[in-house]
């Protein structure tokens, strides 16, 4: 059984930073594609992030220089590591496995003065 779980979302100031991470069990993580979605209230889910199993990383066009997404095989943990963070980034992040095959229930992240 799959299981995926997100944490490090909460509440920051505009500008602010934040480290997400993800866990996956039930899965061979290190020939495993990881990746990253966000889903607004009232939007559509939107892509984030995705890392290869080799590393190769891509981004969604609002995120691109200040997200930056990474993975560690050996402890099995994959990260987003969020910079300048504006209000448009709030959103529950979730963290996909494989072709977005198992999905985490979500890690709030909200940025607000």
């Amino acid at each position: 059984q799959v299981q995926v779980v997100e944490s490090g979302g909460a509440l920051v100031q505009p500008g602010g930073s934040l480290r997400l991470s993800c866990t996956a069990s039930g899965i061979i993580f290190r020939i495993t594609a990881m990746g990253w979605y966000r889903q607004a209230p009232g939007k559509q889910r939107e892509f984030v992030a995705r890392i290869t199993s080799g590393g190769r990383t891509t981004y969604g066009d609002s995120v691109k220089g200040r997200f930056t997404i990474s993975r560690d095989n050996a402890r099995e943990t994959m990260c987003l590591q969020m910079i300048n963070l504006q209000p448009e980034d709030t959103a529950v992040y979730y963290c996909t496995t494989g072709a977005d095959t198992f999905w985490g229930r979500g890690t709030q992240v909200t940025v607000s003065s």
